[in-house]
């Protein structure tokens, strides 16, 4: 069954889909009040889906259920993720991006996003698309596995897919250090990476807006 959403479209007829996960204990309307403030005039119609991850119990927070693409079991990121977790929300997504394929948009013309748990599910997601992405977000996040499983579900046809990263340098809750390991692996693996840091914490900025939409027109272009 697909994930419920909420749904915005800049215009009728939209070409492009931007597919955004939010973080843990958010749901989809964390991120929807972004549209405005992202949207340029010259781009394409798109249309934003904003999933709600499934209720689930969460480790670290003492097994409250609350909205989370996978289970935190520890602060440290190298045992943070729930591998099952993170598998069963890369699925859901793949359902999403095969639903847009019906409605007329192509995986190439999908940018697949992600916050904080959304980035990490946006990068394993990526690492394993056989059919590329026309982009990744990923946003205050860090890789969900080590870097060799990372490296063992990588597709061959993945690396094609331009990445975007941004993340706070007074980040708690992701250690900076924690992004710029996922960014340096990507690269390693073949990845196009854009990779900025800004003076925010565990958040998005207006600095770090203006830069993903820079590079979202640039995606635009090309495609």
């Amino acid at each position: 069954m697909l994930l419920d959403a909420i749904e915005h479209e800049t215009a009728a007829d939209p070409r492009w889909c931007v597919l955004w996960l939010h973080g843990l204990g958010a749901d989809g309307n964390d991120f929807a009040p972004i549209v405005p403030d992202l949207v340029r005039r010259d781009w394409p119609a798109i249309r934003f889906v904003f999933p709600h991850a499934p209720v689930r119990a969460v480790t670290i927070n003492n097994g409250a259920r609350m909205r989370a693409w996978y289970d935190i079991r520890d602060f440290d990121l190298a045992n943070r993720a729930d591998h099952e977790g993170v598998a069963e929300s890369v699925a859901q997504v793949d359902a999403l991006i095969a639903r847009e394929a019906t409605r007329g948009i192509p995986p190439e013309r999908i940018l697949l996003a992600g916050f904080s748990q959304g980035g990490a599910v946006t990068l394993a997601a990526g690492l394993a698309r056989s059919k590329p992405l026309g982009g990744l977000v990923a946003l205050s996040t860090y890789m969900p596995m080590g870097l060799e499983q990372a490296r063992a579900s990588l597709q061959p046809a993945a690396s094609a897919q331009p990445v975007f990263m941004g993340h706070g340098v007074f980040d708690p809750v992701v250690p900076v250090a924690g992004g710029e390991a996922a960014a340096r692996a990507l690269r390693d693996f073949g990845f196009e990476v854009l990779w900025r840091r800004y003076p925010m914490q565990h958040s998005v900025c207006a600095e770090e807006i203006q830069d993903l939409g820079d590079w979202m027109t640039a995606r635009f272009v090309a495609g």
